[in-house]
């Protein structure tokens, strides 16, 4: 029996120095990624064996969104003559945040195909209540169609009450279609939308599972949360649908997040985001161009702003890359909220060279933890900041979920990515970039009313920490690279 068990785990072994090689010279992970990897397979190695499988295998498909009627809408048209515009430096900017910022504009434009509009109409939410009501009344004006899609979706009052408004707007003929992530939105049961399917609603999961309790693409997931409303209204942030984003979650309290409803010609970017990922997601309905889905937009605005996607799928982070070439053209002052601080180096050097030469950053992130091991890789993250003169603060009035930068009280950005390597590198992410002052500063006030209700975090107060506390910081510092 010993020599039995001798010769099972020589080969447990052996396979284990195998899966690590295949790690090491075939995924072509990261430095500090392969490090974190390497730790899990080798203190756990049947568990690590079945967790690299499900959270750590890279996703290879390049052309994962394809959508070929994409070139009726015009994009590609605007996106060659602003191309050519920024070639010639003859650009026709309409603003002078928007010209400063050119280099950023740039290169979201050309990496990214994300078109400059400037005639934009923003409204901010910050409150769920406020941001839900105005959502049901655009929902309620549909006329046409109505395509939504979020992470999460809870079987709660309030996903209730979404989902009835949807299907009454369906009974009406209006076209709805709704895309979830199967993970985020795991306690939906098929039931769930029995009345909006008989109606005519149309819906799909992200990333489904092919295999019950299997799926290989389980950390991939769909994190954005986007609204579109007959092509002339479009939501963007943090709010998912749930309870718990009304305040009413005890276990959280009120929850402050921030949201943007848009109305303009950002909205095409929006919708094509949009119908790129239903796409993806489906097998029998898939949207075909039609030009009521991209209206001649009313212009009513003149904020300038950039759709920006990024996800797993992309050659290039994206979001993380304009995130680093806004604090790196930070010359007063860095405002940032995020319920996650987890940045690679690139995005912690910048913050930390950005406080280090006199530029006031500013930071904040909740008091209490939704993911336990995110929660502790966050504080031993800010003491990093603090050590180098920036200033973090605890929001102690519930959970601050918001994820939102704000440069010089000039330039911002609103969305669904969080500051942390997840959304850098594994989740499909959407926010807007927005150059206009006004919005700006409109963001600012709402972080120093923040403040207001948080404390500051001082480095005598971080150095008073138990050892315990300490050793967990420790554990998901090292795992931070796959958190």
């Amino acid at each position: 029996m010993s020599q039995i068990t001798s010769v099972l785990f020589a080969l447990v072994l052996i396979l284990n120095i195998l899966f690590a090689t295949i790690v090491i010279f075939f995924e072509r992970k990261e430095a500090s990624n392969t490090w974190a990897w390497l730790l899990v397979l080798y203190f756990l190695p049947v568990v690590g064996f079945i967790l690299y499988l499900l959270f750590g295998t890279s996703l290879r498909h390049a052309h994962l969104f394809q959508w070929e009627d994409k070139k009726k809408i015009g994009i590609e048209e605007i996106l060659e003559k602003q191309m050519a515009a920024f070639s010639t430096k003859d650009f026709p900017f309409r603003n002078n945040s928007s010209s400063y910022y050119r280099d950023l504009i740039y290169m979201h434009l050309r990496y990214n195909d994300a078109v400059l509009t400037e005639d934009n109409q923003l409204d901010i939410f910050t409150d769920g209540r406020e941001k839900f009501e105005q959502l049901f009344k655009d929902i309620e004006a549909a006329e046409n169609h109505i395509h939504i899609q979020y992470y999460i979706i809870q079987r709660d009052d309030l996903g209730k009450r979404f989902i009835e408004a949807l299907t009454r707007k369906a009974n009406e003929g209006v076209k709805v279609r709704l895309l979830y992530d199967e993970l985020g939105s795991r306690k939906l049961t098929k039931g769930f939308f029995k009345e909006f399917r008989h109606a005519g609603g149309r819906v799909e999961a992200f990333f489904p599972s092919k295999l019950k309790f299997i799926n290989l693409r389980l950390n991939f997931r769909n994190h954005r949360k986007l609204v579109i409303i007959d092509g002339e209204v479009g939501y963007v942030g943090g709010f998912n649908v749930g309870d718990e984003y009304l305040g009413l979650n005890p276990r959280f309290g009120y929850w402050r997040d921030t949201h943007l409803r848009i109305k303009g010609p950002a909205v095409k970017a929006i919708q094509t985001r949009f119908i790129l990922d239903w796409n993806q997601a489906s097998k029998h309905h898939d949207i075909t161009y039609q030009p009521h889905y991209f209206p001649t937009p009313v212009y009513q605005g003149t904020t300038a702003m950039q759709i920006v996607t990024s996800g797993p799928d992309s050659e290039w982070e994206q979001i993380k890359n304009g995130y680093i070439k806004l604090i790196s053209s930070a010359r007063k002052s860095i405002l940032i909220q995020t319920p996650y601080f987890i940045p690679d180096a690139s995005l912690l050097d910048a913050l930390r060279i950005a406080s280090l030469s006199g530029i006031e950053v500013n930071i904040m992130i909740p008091n209490k933890p939704d993911h336990l091991f995110v929660y502790w890789a966050t504080t031993y993250n800010v003491a990093e900041l603090l050590k180098a003169g920036a200033n973090v603060f605890i929001y102690d009035n519930g959970f601050i979920h918001a994820k939102m930068i704000v440069v010089d009280e000039e330039v911002s950005s609103v969305g669904t990515a969080n500051i942390d390597v997840r959304s850098f590198k594994l989740n499909f992410e959407v926010n807007a970039f927005i150059y206009d002052k006004g919005i700006a500063e409109k963001l600012t006030r709402i972080f120093y009313d923040d403040i207001e209700v948080s404390r500051k975090l001082t480095m005598e107060e971080f150095e008073k920490r138990s050892k315990w506390i300490r050793f967990k910081e420790s554990i998901a510092r090292l795992l931070s690279p796959i958190l």
